[in-house]
């Protein structure tokens, strides 16, 4: 029995509940929708719902523990476990996602595909579990396991071990790999996708992926072959027992006969069989006993024919091709065929039968296919059905009554044809709403952009349904940075519902304009920048309550703002407020906020560099540009506010040694008349917040601008009148490079902001907003450095890569690369055969030398240094190979630092340190 259809309730009601009132209302509804022997109508499973979105925190729970503890019968009832995961694939995706619980969700999950998979029948509960891992495998951004326990092969599917690495190609790629042991698990990781997986990848596929699984992938060996080869061999016996089961006049009973005593590698076989007894003409085939066997199978089986299907039918092409027959026939031919099994009598899954031919991209006539397919009128009116029926994406507002569409109109005959338990959300179409972006991913790797335009544009309504539509904009952008054309870039903004997105005011212009090839002007970057003072960086004031951005696993910041009027701050927080599921995806207006920039700069139809070096430019000289726009000096002159975080100024640089007409001068192009008031800090404050916020944001961005970033930054540095004028005297040049390196907000105090002060600032906040495995790239900043002929642009150098040191300290390799640079350019300045441009002294550098100490011995402990902290016996050898090219009085001071007992104290007393030397 089902409940009738009512209206659900609306959110506006709701939201006036107390929270222990909707723990109370949540409860007693689980308890009628999955426990009771009524079926619930949709909008008792839509208050639910949007119950839980209204309160993420107070309300959420992981539904698998939770409801197996209130009653471990509850997900053994086909019809709750249905109920369930139609909830979990259309509802809370980004709910989960939001309390960092995907990856923990997922593992649970495939557990239910590992018992279903082999399982006779069990094609709807199975494939419903199957397309929710898929979309739980896409929304994740950051490195996961494929095993909780990470020993052993994966349990996943061979869809989704394949889906597994195009994620991992995305997420290393887009936001990189955060931790060190992830980096050391990857291999690992790969070895227990492939176990189980015959796939290999196409080279125009491979060349798109990060080097890390590019080199692990590209030496796998193509059994596809291999596979043809077993077809010809099977063939005969396959067209046999076919021509037995699929001819119009065949027994039905003989049905059961090839379930029970064909071989499983003959079975592997039917659909291919059956597309071959086709010629072209599927009413050649009895469909019935078709249906009935492939109901019978497993599912793993299904998915093992429709792979083995679209091998059989390229190679069939190909020969076909041979003989004389022209390509559109064949495709047509194919695809009509197809048809038949996907929409005529509805025997096959159409998001697997796609995602199997986009993984045949190595054959030319795949696409195609697949091409043909989405454009076929049986597709788009389905697609027109769903976007009726479903009403406005945005599910949660709906205010009018649902409707139930009928289970098999659906599923379709081959996923509902024993079921009695109706749908409330699952459909053949939403099921290809996470397969779409695959598709699309897949023809821009094959230079078919025009194709993925295409497609894009029939389907960008019916996107606006797919709750990471967002995050598939920022990744794609990223993923292609660079390859994608003008026309598909707006084409891939359209998947937004723009109205909703916080773009900057200007940026349409910047991206549809006839000039639009032209560099934005810098005043464009400095609102962008100024956004994100206001809505992403945390607020100078000790009241802020610091909370996760949304995402329990994103590494980028560790709070957001929240309002306050009593402390110096950005007073139009207010959008930072809204609820959570008004921005589902990406989770929080914090968010939003950062992911809308990154967009915007993925976007600009201008190089890489050109954004880069608009953005130094804007923060190098953001201090004098925004006293300037500020009447004078007045607010220098009055300090920084009552309510400042600032530290005071220590003594340093004196006048004469920065030179008053040497200082910053402000950058044109900039208007930032209204800037200080529109976020409500002080000028010595907003330009070290514009130099945090820049630095964040070229953190996410692809590390295509991480390049540029080091060759600006080298070059300013280069450039510094400090290190080119010759008339200055050492010590001028200490005392003003030391100054200029101190913390910038001091400088900003003083209003003694310099451009290598700031870009060192800029550096700093770029760095501690990177994942580990992009800081490797840090290295090219110093080798435009070199070669380094005096002790400031050394200190220079330590200061910026300095303080990652720490930070590698589990990453030996990286460590070790990042020391063995130092090091060098140590060599550089005070090598034997160097010549300074000045006379320098070991004591010179005692500061620097003390750092090394300390930091190699933080290496050899893991953390923080503790009295009985040894160095790595490594690291030791590193540094005795590099000492040994110094001058004796600068060896001196460091022979601590060696391995050879001869003349370390060090190593004479730690003798384990010398027997295993490197």
């Amino acid at each position: 029995m089902v409940m009738r259809e009512v209206i659900p309730v609306p959110i506006s009601l709701l939201s006036g509940l107390s929270v222990n009132l909707c723990m109370k209302l949540a409860a007693q509804m689980e308890d009628s929708m999955f426990s009771g022997q009524v079926v619930p109508n949709i909008a008792m499973v839509e208050t639910y719902v949007r119950l839980l979105l209204l309160a993420p925190q107070s309300l959420f729970r992981s539904h698998l523990s939770h409801l197996s503890q209130r009653n471990p019968s509850i997900l053994n009832k086909p019809g709750a476990s249905l109920l369930v995961l139609e909830i979990l694939n259309y509802r809370l995706l980004s709910l989960y996602r939001y309390q960092g619980k995907s990856k923990h969700l997922m593992h649970d999950i495939t557990k239910i595909i590992s018992t279903l998979k082999g399982k006779r029948g069990d094609h709807r509960i199975f494939r419903l579990a199957e397309n929710l891992c898929m979309n739980l495998l896409l929304s994740l951004r950051e490195f996961f396991f494929v095993k909780k326990e990470g020993k052993g092969s994966t349990e996943f599917t061979e869809t989704l071990n394949r889906i597994t690495v195009t994620t991992l190609a995305i997420i290393i790629k887009t936001r990189g790999i955060a931790e060190a042991e992830q980096m050391l698990y990857l291999p690992t990781m790969l070895e227990q996708i492939l176990a189980t997986s015959q796939h290999t990848w196409s080279e125009k596929t491979l060349r798109y992926f990060p080097s890390i699984l590019r080199d692990a992938l590209s030496g796998r060996t193509d059994k596809r072959g291999v596979s043809i080869q077993a077809w010809q061999q099977a063939e005969t016996t396959v067209i046999n027992q076919c021509t037995q089961l699929l001819s119009p006049s065949a027994d039905p009973t003989y049905a059961m006969t090839y379930i029970s005593h064909s071989f499983p590698q003959h079975r592997n076989y039917l659909c291919a069989g059956a597309w071959i007894l086709m010629h072209g003409h599927p009413e050649n085939i009895n469909n019935a006993n078709l249906g009935r066997v492939l109901r019978e199978f497993s599912p793993e089986e299904v998915t093992d024919n429709i792979y083995t299907m679209v091998d059989v039918l390229l190679h069939h092409t190909h020969l076909e091709l041979q003989h004389g027959h022209s390509l559109q026939e064949l495709i047509l031919k194919a695809s009509t065929n197809l048809a038949y099994f996907i929409w005529t009598n509805e025997l096959l899954p159409l998001d697997i039968l796609l995602l199997a031919l986009i993984d045949r991209d190595d054959d030319p006539h795949a696409l195609r296919i697949v091409i043909n397919l989405l454009e076929r009128p049986e597709l788009q009116q389905r697609v027109k059905f769903f976007v009726i029926n479903r009403g406005a994406p945005e599910h949660w507002l709906f205010s009018g009554m649902f409707k139930r569409v009928e289970l098999q109109k659906a599923l379709g005959n081959h996923l509902s044809w024993k079921e009695r338990y109706p749908t409330f959300f699952d459909d053949i179409a939403a099921r290809l709403l996470p397969v779409i972006p695959l598709i699309i991913y897949r023809l821009i790797e094959n230079d078919a952009t025009d194709f993925a335009d295409r497609v894009l544009q029939l389907y960008s309504i019916f996107l606006h349904y797919y709750p990471l539509n967002f995050t598939f904009v920022r990744d794609i952008l990223a993923y292609f940075y660079g390859h994608l054309p003008g026309k598909l870039i707006l084409r891939i903004l359209n998947v937004l519902d723009l109205k909703k997105i916080p773009f900057s005011e200007s940026f349409p212009q910047h991206i549809n304009s006839s000039t639009a090839a032209l560099c934005p002007p810098l005043d464009y970057f400095a609102t962008l920048l100024l956004g994100l003072v206001n809505n992403v960086i945390p607020p100078l004031n000790n009241n802020t309550k610091s909370s996760s951005l949304g995402d329990a696993s994103s590494y980028s910041l560790r709070a957001h703002k929240t309002t306050s009027t009593s402390q110096p701050g950005p007073t139009n927080v207010s959008e930072g407020q809204k609820p959570f599921y008004q921005i589902q995806d990406p989770g929080t207006y914090t968010q939003l906020m950062l992911e809308t920039a990154v967009i915007e700069i993925l976007s600009l139809p201008v190089s890489a560099s050109q954004i880069v070096s608009s953005l130094v430019q804007v923060v190098v000289h953001i201090q004098p540009t925004l006293i300037q726009s500020s009447n004078g000096l007045h607010s220098a002159s009055n300090g920084v506010g009552q309510g400042s975080v600032l530290p005071t100024s220590p003594s340093g640089g004196s006048t004469d040694s920065l030179g008053a007409s040497r200082s910053t001068t402000p950058v044109s192009g900039v208007n930032t008349s209204n800037f200080v008031s529109r976020s409500g800090y002080t000028c010595q404050q907003l330009s070290c917040l514009l130099i945090q916020a820049c630095g964040l944001l070229l953190a996410q961005l692809p590390t295509d601008f991480h390049i540029q970033l080091y060759v600006e930054a080298s070059r300013i540095i280069k450039e510094s009148w400090w290190l080119t004028d010759g008339k200055r005297s050492l010590g001028e040049l200490d005392s003003a490079v030391s100054y200029a390196l101190l913390d910038p907000s001091w400088a900003a105090q003083d209003n003694t902001s310099t451009a290598i002060g700031n870009i060192v600032a800029l550096l700093h906040s770029f760095f501690s907003n990177l994942p580990l495995e992009w800081l490797e790239g840090t290295h090219l900043i110093l080798k435009h450095l070199r070669p380094v002929t005096s002790v400031a642009v050394l200190r220079i150098a330590f200061r910026i890569i300095g303080p990652l040191l720490p930070r590698l300290a589990n990453a030996h390799a990286l460590f070790n690369k990042t020391l063995s640079l130092l090091l060098n350019i140590m060599v550089d300045v005070f090598g034997k055969n160097s010549q300074p441009s000045t006379p320098v002294e070991a004591s010179d550098i005692a500061d620097l030398i003390d750092f090394l100490h300390h930091v190699i011995h933080y290496d050899g402990q893991g953390g923080p240094v503790q009295p009985n902290s040894k160095p790595r016996p490594e690291v030791l050898a590193l540094c005795g190979r590099a000492f040994e090219n110094l001058r004796p009085d600068v060896q001196h001071p460091l022979s601590h630092l060696k391995i050879d007992p001869n003349s370390s104290i060090y190593a004479a007393t730690h003798p384990k340190l010398v027997q295993n030397p490197l």
